[in-house]
């Protein structure tokens, strides 16, 4: 993706929000035809860089723009660099964030089939961001609000309308969900883009029967046309990650989740949740990541998924993670279509991440 100003033509491969030269808006210029036109070949490991041999590619676009990319794959000069899209529903896309959300949601949301065909005005949207406490976004506890603020107008430039977008939540402790909602800078967003927040307890709720449990679900999820669970990804002690599948519990009554917890393991809601559920898209906040020590780093990474459990597993072997919950352990990472960047692209070390 690059950037053009309107007006003097002068272009940059970050976004800026006028022309530091005559102040105008910038244009959103999308690389259509991409050729290789050098390649370095690595065979040295570093700590960052582990796997070996991979390729530092030059690529050009139609344009005249270059850039450099890391890839597995070899290529050689004159090839065009084309990442195929696909439409298996357990496919797990993933792409660096460089420098636009936008452009990494709208690239994840591509390799996986493009937006839905019947998206428009009348389309029900519901989004389900990670809020959970009342803290600032560079703690990385709730999902960013840059990423939230992308997502909808995402979904406003392919057709949505922001009367039938609604971002939901609710606490399930002692907190308000308002405050939460408020210090998290995620009810700045919506009221910014006129989106009414939901609380979820609020709203009624439905039985759902899977395997012996019983689920009080929110009919807001039935009542949607499209939900996204937009989670961001953290790191945990004892599940290994947290994110995806986690965020989803959010759909269930308080007093439902309680009882459940006190029937039955964790490993067992997480497994028979997604079952009673509508067909969801999954869109992870990887950018920044809590630690199991509580602190954060830059991971700098999109995922996406209509599977959950393959989306974790898919973030564990990035991160290099090996304590996981039985459900993702028996999953096996050669066993789930990886679209995008491939996992050795984007594996971070446990040295860089500290834990």
């Amino acid at each position: 993706m690059f950037y053009r100003c309107s007006k003097c033509k002068k272009i940059w491969q970050y976004p800026i929000e006028r022309c530091p030269d005559c102040f105008s808006d910038l244009e959103r210029i999308k690389s259509e035809k991409i050729k290789v036109i050098g390649i370095s070949k690595v065979t040295i490991p570093t700590i960052f860089h582990q796997k070996i041999p991979y390729f530092v590619l030059v690529l050009e676009d139609e344009n005249g723009n270059k850039w450099t990319q890391k890839s597995i794959k070899e290529y050689k000069i004159g090839d065009l660099f084309k990442v195929e899209p696909c439409t298996d529903k357990n496919a797990v896309a993933i792409w660096r964030i460089k420098y636009d959300i936008l452009e990494a949601i709208e690239k994840v949301i591509e390799l996986l089939g493009g937006p839905p065909p019947n998206l428009g005005w009348g389309t029900k949207i519901l989004i389900l961001p990670t809020l959970v406490s009342p803290k600032h976004p560079y703690l990385a506890i709730n999902t960013n609000p840059k990423f939230l603020e992308s997502l909808i107008k995402y979904l406003i430039e392919i057709g949505g309308d922001v009367k039938n977008i609604k971002v939901a939540a609710q606490s399930f402790d002692e907190t308000p969900i308002e405050a939460s909602a408020q210090k998290s800078q995620l009810l700045n967003v919506c009221l910014q883009n006129q989106i009414t927040p939901l609380d979820l307890a609020k709203t009624n709720f439905v039985k759902k029967t899977q395997d012996g449990l019983t689920f009080e679900i929110s009919e807001e999820v039935f009542n949607s046309d499209l939900i996204i669970n937009l989670p961001i990804l953290k790191l945990d002690s004892k599940l290994g990650v947290r994110g995806a599948t986690e965020n989803i519990l959010k759909f269930l009554k308080k007093e439902s989740y309680l009882s459940l917890q006190y029937l039955h393991s964790q490993e067992e809601i997480m497994t028979n949740m997604p079952g009673v559920l509508p067909n969801f898209l999954t869109i992870a906040d990887g950018q920044t990541i809590q630690k199991t020590t509580g602190f954060t780093a830059f991971l700098g990474v999109i995922l996406a998924s209509f599977n959950p459990f393959n989306l974790d597993r898919a973030f564990a072997e990035i991160t290099m993670v090996s304590n996981l919950p039985g459900y993702l352990k028996k999953i096996k990472i050669e066993d789930i279509p990886i679209v995008g960047r491939k996992v050795e692209e984007v594996q971070y070390s446990i040295e860089k991440l500290g834990v």
